[in-house]
């Protein structure tokens, strides 16, 4: 909320490594670069900006007419090139080496939520205020999806299987959806994660490395784990005092899960 990106050590010490400072607003979004030597961070300032991670100096900065970029995600294909989903209902792409807008995705009918991609990257899902999920081809400004019905809800949170088979979405009526994430995108309708009150908050779901298990906070501060297989509750516990907005899993080191709370704390567990 402080307009400021902070990065620790996860290995050893958990100390702070570092402090990016040059947001005037709160930062809403951050995105690492493939290569993990840059990312972009998305503020209330209207600003989307690209750090560069080993010095701490911002290498350039990007806004569109002043709207407000709610998410970024690098092209996971060329590092040179990522989508920013904004309050205004579009997602642009920017080619950071002409620092241009090349591309805009307009269908949506309410500010972008979320941006995944799949498909060996050649499509990615987009979410919205809308309550609605999109699917494009990258590069192509249009929707070949439109994944939406009177009965759903926003789903403002997304995390795709390690297997890249399937994805999830946090929906606002207190349930995890499931949807098959092939050649045919279609709602899993036998297989759903329950339990968790998250009404109202983008809680993000994640997964863990090998794919057997869903994590997710809720409103009252607790963290949730699921059996992927099963969809039964394997453990839930008390982690903040405030809502758990993110859960994050260690990539490599598969029994501990970051979370972080409206409480402004991060903890690690294991």
């Amino acid at each position: 909320m402080d307009g400021q990106v902070k990065i620790f050590d996860t290995h050893s010490s958990l100390a702070l490594l570092r402090t990016y400072t040059g947001h005037s607003k709160a930062v809403r979004d951050i995105n690492f670069s493939p290569d993990g030597t840059s990312f972009l961070s998305s503020s209330y300032d209207t600003y989307t900006k690209l750090w560069d991670v080993e010095t701490g100096q911002c290498r350039q900065q990007f806004s569109a007419k002043g709207r407000v970029p709610n998410v970024a995600k690098f092209y996971p294909e060329d590092p040179n090139i990522f989508l920013v989903g904004q309050g205004d209902k579009k997602i642009v792409q920017w080619d950071i080496r002409a620092n241009e807008i090349v591309q805009e995705y307009d269908q949506h009918l309410g500010a972008i939520n979320s941006l995944t991609f799949f498909d060996s990257n050649r499509r990615f899902i987009s979410t919205s205020d809308d309550k609605s999920m999109r699917v494009w081809e990258f590069g192509i400004p249009v929707v070949i999806k439109i994944i939406a019905d009177p009965s759903m809800h926003s789903v403002p949170a997304v995390a795709l299987h390690p297997s890249q088979k399937w994805f999830v979405g946090q929906s606002m009526d207190n349930r995890i959806v499931v949807y098959s994430a092939g050649e045919r995108i279609k709602p899993h309708k036998r297989k759903e994660f329950s339990g968790h009150l998250t009404a109202g908050f983008a809680c993000q779901p994640s997964f863990s490395p090998d794919g057997k298990f869903l994590t997710s906070g809720d409103s009252e501060g607790q963290v949730w784990c699921w059996d992927w297989q099963t969809t039964r509750v394997m453990t839930k516990w008390k982690a903040h005092e405030k809502v758990t907005i993110a859960t994050a899993w260690h990539p490599r080191e598969s029994s501990r899960v970051a979370t972080c709370s409206w409480d402004g704390t991060i903890k690690y567990w294991d």
